[in-house]
């Protein structure tokens, strides 16, 4: 980091106010990374994955699942519209092919010390909200302070070690920390949304709501159908729009998302065009729905990009709230009940990869045995440490295929016999007399056709296993106030882990509602390694860490893992252009233009099928 920041501060001397070079090693620029150089320099006009000559207009129409109630995405209460985030500005972009950095929007330049104990953004005077207001300082430290005393409480979570906000004037306003060599927090507050101070001062902040707000971004709302869908209308003479953090991003003149309650029913609807493009999440769906002539004669694409996202965890994961889940080797014989192989061979047409670890599809994930690197973090707890994550490779149960897994069964039992639970009379009863019975709750039906076969198998093991499949808004009350037993959940991971890993595993966010530990981890161990993982000097340790972490969660059997997939895979309606290079961390929709030619050969052989 020293040589870095050296060099950096070298490279933009000549940019460096006053204030800036009176105070040591701060680094003055036009981005931020967390490890390493930027690959974008100072005058780069725009990024590699995007098309400066994209076309600009026409409509994208688009699914959402469920319903909404809320145009206000910062609360904890309503379900959130979907496409909001696209009518606010952010302090800076991050670049979709880098690991970790990020570029000025709002800020046009930040400054970070050598210790980065703090960080500085010094707005753009050109930006404005949609009512044509200037955007200030004032704004961005009532933005702070309001999300940190009223926001959804991830955000109390994430600006934890940020002890002040301060205008130092010029347009200038600086963050200070509690801490010194958090690498992340710097680019965590360049990721922070700017709300507008003058907006507010006239509406609840901590309301839902269904009026759309003021904004500064690239769209704003252009007409709302509570519920059932919301269209955005590109903003024309959006001050942002020549930045090179956006040329060639932001084409579609119009954005519409509709709701679906059902996935079949949606699928079926984009078959006959009644929006235009899917992002695909169902095996069985991908394999067998998207048929007709409509495929047949190319006017819906089919296309699996590849991408080099960590795929993170998803998986089964437990409550450990409950009683009947404190013991690990409950946990752990649960596991056998999931037929993997079997589910991926007769439900999923084989697509899937096993999930073994948080950090799938990365660098990030543990193999083998612990490094000489990684036992340094983990033998200081070697008694608080399950002993496997010192002598086996993680593998979670795997069975031949045919759907016979009783020799898994088998093991359970065992694991179950040593927690203290025996089947008595056909039921699975504890050592208190006990018995299990068990709630899956499932936000998607799509899932019970998977959840079924393992269900079956709890019940082999005499666990009574009922499936409740609620509707969204339903689904995510219960997630925020931990009422579950057992669920499907998503944790998503990045190629740089940081203080987000604190709101997954630490034991301070298990009780905080509408937090994302909804495992409800507790582990003194597991708080030490995040630690190690945010203060990680350099991308070398960062890896150790994390993989070092990794193992500890596996072998406390906190989840059974799912399966991941390591492509897009989209359908749409052959309409769309997109950039010749695409980015590797993300899909990168928004890079996408209608093309007017393909528009129009489009509606023409869709009115050759009618007739």
């Amino acid at each position: 980091m020293r040589r870095f920041a050296v060099l950096a501060t070298l490279a933009f001397f000549a940019a460096l106010p006053a204030s800036a070079q009176d105070e040591g090693d701060v680094y003055v620029g036009h981005g931020i990374s967390m490890y390493g150089d930027l690959k974008y320099g100072p005058d780069f006009t725009h990024f590699e994955y995007t098309d400066p000559n994209a076309v600009k207009g026409g409509e994208i129409r688009r699914s959402a699942r469920g319903t909404y109630d809320n145009l206000n995405p910062f609360i904890l209460r309503g379900t959130p519209a979907a496409g909001i985030g696209s009518i606010f500005d952010t302090l800076m972009v991050s670049s979709q092919d880098e690991p970790f950095a990020e570029y000025g929007l709002l800020a046009e330049t930040v400054e970070i010390p050598d210790d980065r104990s703090w960080v500085a953004f010094t707005l753009r005077p050109e930006a404005r909200w949609h009512d044509g207001t200037p955007l200030t300082v004032d704004d961005v430290i009532w933005t702070f302070e309001t999300l940190k005393a009223d926001g959804h409480p991830f955000y109390r979570a994430y600006y934890a070690n940020v002890v002040s906000a301060e205008d130092l004037g010029g347009g200038k306003v600086k963050f200070t920390f509690d801490q010194e060599g958090n690498r992340e927090l710097p680019l965590i507050m360049g990721q922070m949304v700017v709300l507008p101070k003058h907006y507010y001062a006239e509406h609840a902040f901590a309301e839902t709501t269904l009026e759309p707000p003021l904004g500064s971004g690239p769209y704003r709302v252009a007409s709302v159908d509570a519920g059932r869908s919301i269209t955005y209308e590109r903003v024309e003479d959006y001050w942002g729009k020549d930045l090179p953090v956006n040329v060639g991003q932001n084409n579609f003149g119009t954005v519409r998302y509709d709701y679906y309650r059902d996935d079949s029913v949606a699928v079926e609807a984009f078959k006959a065009h009644e929006y235009d493009f899917r992002l695909e999440n169902v095996s069985k769906t991908w394999a067998t729905a998207y048929t007709g002539p409509a495929v047949n004669q190319g006017l819906i694409i089919l296309e699996e990009i590849v991408h080099e996202n960590p795929t993170g965890m998803q998986a089964f994961i437990f409550n450990l709230r409950r009683d009947e889940f404190s013991d690990p080797r409950v946990r752990e014989a649960l596991g056998y009940a999931f037929d993997f192989e079997w589910s991926n061979q007769n439900l999923f047409y084989g697509q899937y990869t096993r999930t073994k670890s948080y950090f799938s599809n990365s660098e990030l994930a543990a193999t083998g045995l612990p490094s000489e690197a990684e036992l340094v973090l983990l033998e200081p707890y070697r008694d608080q440490l399950p002993p496997e994550v010192f002598t086996e490779v993680y593998e979670p149960p795997t069975s031949d295929g045919s759907g016979n897994i009783r020799a898994g069964l088998q093991t359970a039992r065992g694991l179950l016999e040593e927690a203290g639970w025996t089947i008595q009379n056909g039921v699975l009863t504890g050592p208190n007399g006990e018995t299990m019975e068990i709630e899956i709750l499932l936000g998607n039906p799509a899932f019970e056709r998977i959840v079924q076969p393992f269900s079956r198998n709890l019940e082999r093991l005499g666990i009574k296993a009922n499936l409740r499949t609620v509707d969204a808004a339903q689904y995510q009350n219960r997630m925020d106030t931990f009422d579950f037993d057992m669920t499907v959940e998503v944790f998503g991971q990045s190629q740089s882990p940081g203080n987000e890993q604190r709101d997954f595993w630490s034991s301070e966010s298990a009780d905080i509602d509408g937090g994302r530990n909804v495992i409800g981890i507790k582990n003194p161990v597991v708080d030490a390694l995040i630690d190690e993982v945010i203060f990680a000097e350099d991308r070398e340790s960062l890896v150790t860490a994390t993989r070092a972490l990794d193992r500890v969660l596996l072998w406390n059997h906190y989840v059974i893992p799912n399966w991941h997939v390591q492509v897009f895979r989209v359908a749409y309606w052959n309409k769309f252009e997109s950039p010749e290079i695409p980015p590797r961390f993300g899909l990168g929709i928004n890079t996408w233009w209608i093309d007017p030619g393909l528009a129009t050969e489009l509606e023409e052989a869709e009115e050759e099928l009618k007739e």
